[in-house]
């Protein structure tokens, strides 16, 4: 019983201290360039907050904030792209296709950045 009760603490620390590593701040361009479709495209590639149509839509969706009133660039009506990082938990998935690898499936926070600072960085692609 007691060798249950400790592999039991053992398993809930490990899986504490996963949770805790799996978060990890994502730096690029923030695109909403139609109604419900988010991505982020960072440094290493692109990652799927959400897809018209898809039940999935990440926790803390509601931490996105309204990027039209900082440093926006609009592309169709009141949508487009901003600059920012996303303190957010991912997942590496290859169930996308076109060139996502990854999604993000929670949102801790999100701070816009100036578009000239995603615009200097050399490792991101301009949005499109």
């Amino acid at each position: 019983m007691r060798a249950r009760l400790i592999l039991l603490s053992l398993t809930l620390s490990l899986n504490a201290t996963a949770s805790a590593l799996a978060k990890e701040n994502r730096c690029g361009w923030i695109q909403n360039p139609t109604p419900g479709n988010y991505w982020l495209d960072d440094g290493e590639g692109s990652w799927m907050l959400m897809a018209q149509g898809s039940e999935q839509e990440p926790l803390g969706m509601e931490n996105m904030p309204d990027f039209t009133v900082g440093d926006f660039v609009q592309t169709n009506g009141y949508y487009g792209y901003a600059c920012g990082c996303i303190q957010a938990e991912t997942e590496r998935t290859d169930e996308f296709g076109d060139g996502f690898i990854g999604r993000i499936t929670a949102i801790y926070g999100v701070k816009q950045l100036p578009i000239s600072q995603c615009r200097a960085d050399k490792a991101l692609r301009d949005p499109e």
